[in-house]
C-alpha cells in the first residue's frame, strides 16, 4: 500500500509521529515474520522546508505526478481552537493542500485525517453528503462550516467511500491501526499490542458537554439551566419559557450547533453527573436519583448507550 503523508507547517506532532511510528513498527514487525513490508511511506509537504507546531524541521518531498498514492494521510494542524483554526484555513499553503487532496482523490488515492485535519477534508467538498468525525470540541464550529456533512463527532472512526475520518488528538493512532487492519488484522493486532493501543470505536466518553454549550449563547444558558435541574426532569416548554424563547428556537439552536435536540443534551449532562458521583463513591441507585432516574438500571443503560461502557468499567478507571 502506497502512503503519502501530507505534513504542512505547524502540524500537530504527536499526530504526525504516532501515524509515522504506528506504520514503521507495522514494517518492521512484518519483515521479522519474514514478510514484505506491506507500507510504502512518503512525507510530502507543499513548501521546501516544512516546521511542526513545536519548531522540528520535517523532512519532506514534493508532489510529483510520477506520485500515485493509495491513500494519503492528513494529519491535523495544532490550531485547536475556532480562533486559530478559521485563520489558518486561509493559508496560502493549505489552500494549496485543499487542492492537492482533491487532486490525489480524482486520481483514485482515499484519503484519511483525523482531528482538525477532517477540516481540510472538509474544505474540499468531498465530505459533503456523507458521514465524518473530527475533534469533538470543535464540533459546533464544524456544524457550522459545513452543513452539508453528517458530522458524527462521538465516534472514533468513520469509514466512507473516499477514505475515513478519526476523532480528536491521539485519534490519529486509531486512523493508523486502522488502515494497518485493512492490510492485515494479525498484524493490527501485533502493533496495537507494541504500543499498548487499542482501536476505540467512540470518543464520546471525553467530550464534556459544557465545552460544546459555550459555541452558542442561547445553548450555554440551556446548558447552566438544565444543570441546577437534572433531578427534575426535562420539559421543553418549561426550558424555552426560563430561557425567553420558542421551543422550537431552542430545539433549532440546540441541533446546529450540538447536532442533537435538547432532550437529548440534558441526558448528555446527566451521564456526565452521573459519572462524577461513581467515580465519587456512590452505588448505581443513589447516583440515578441525583440525576432523576427511578432505577438504577435505566441508568446503567444510559451510560452504556452514551459512553459505549458499563458501571464496572467506569470505576475500574479510578484502581
Amino acid at each position: 500500500m502506497r502512503i503519502s503523508v501530507l505534513v504542512l507547517d505547524g502540524v500537530f506532532d504527536t499526530g504526525l509521529t504516532a501515524v509515522l511510528d504506528a506504520l514503521r513498527v507495522a514494517n518492521n514487525l512484518a519483515g521479522r515474520q519474514g514478510k514484505q513490508p506491506p507500507f510504502e511511506v512518503s512525507v510530502v509537504g507543499l513548501r521546501q522546508k516544512v516546521r511542526t507546531a513545536v519548531g522540528l524541521m520535517v523532512p519532506v518531498h514534493a508532489p510529483t505526478p510520477a506520485l500515485q498514492p493509495d491513500w494519503v494521510i492528513v494529519p491535523a494542524l495544532a490550531t485547536s481552537t475556532p480562533e486559530l483554526l478559521v485563520p489558518a484555513l486561509g493559508r496560502a499553503d493549505v489552500k494549496k493542500a485543499i487542492v492537492q487532496i482533491g487532486k490525489w482523490h480524482e486520481q483514485g488515492a482515499k484519503i484519511a485525517t483525523s482531528c482538525i485535519g477532517v477540516f481540510l477534508l472538509a474544505e474540499t467538498g468531498l465530505l459533503d453528503h456523507r458521514e465524518a468525525t473530527t475533534t469533538w470540541w470543535l464540533a459546533p464550529l464544524f456544524r457550522q462550516r459545513y452543513a452539508r456533512v453528517q458530522l458524527e463527532e462521538s465516534r472514533m472512526l468513520v469509514p466512507t467511500d473516499i477514505g475515513v475520518t478519526a476523532g480528536a488528538a491521539m485519534g490519529h493512532l486509531d486512523l493508523a491501526l486502522w488502515l494497518i487492519r485493512k492490510t492485515s488484522p494479525e498484524l493490527a493486532g501485533v502493533v496495537s499490542r507494541y504500543l499498548l493501543a487499542d482501536l476505540r470505536s467512540s470518543q464520546a466518553q471525553y467530550i464534556i458537554p459544557n465545552h460544546l454549550a459555550q459555541a452558542d449563547p442561547l445553548v450555554l444558558r440551556f446548558e447552566r439551566w438544565a444543570r441546577e435541574r437534572l433531578k427534575e426532569g426535562f420539559s421543553l416548554q418549561d426550558a424555552a419559557a426560563a430561557l425567553g424563547t420558542s421551543s422550537r428556537s431552542l430545539q433549532r439552536r440546540c441541533q446546529a450547533i450540538l447536532g442533537k435536540s435538547p432532550l437529548s443534551y440534558f441526558q448528555d449532562l446527566r451521564v456526565e453527573h452521573a459519572q462524577s458521583l461513581l467515580h465519587a463513591g456512590l452505588d448505581l441507585d443513589a447516583a440515578a436519583a441525583e440525576v432523576g432516574y427511578i432505577e438504577g438500571a435505566t441508568l446503567g443503560t444510559l451510560l452504556r448507550q452514551r459512553t459505549g461502557r458499563g458501571v464496572r468499567d467506569l470505576r475500574a478507571d479510578l484502581r
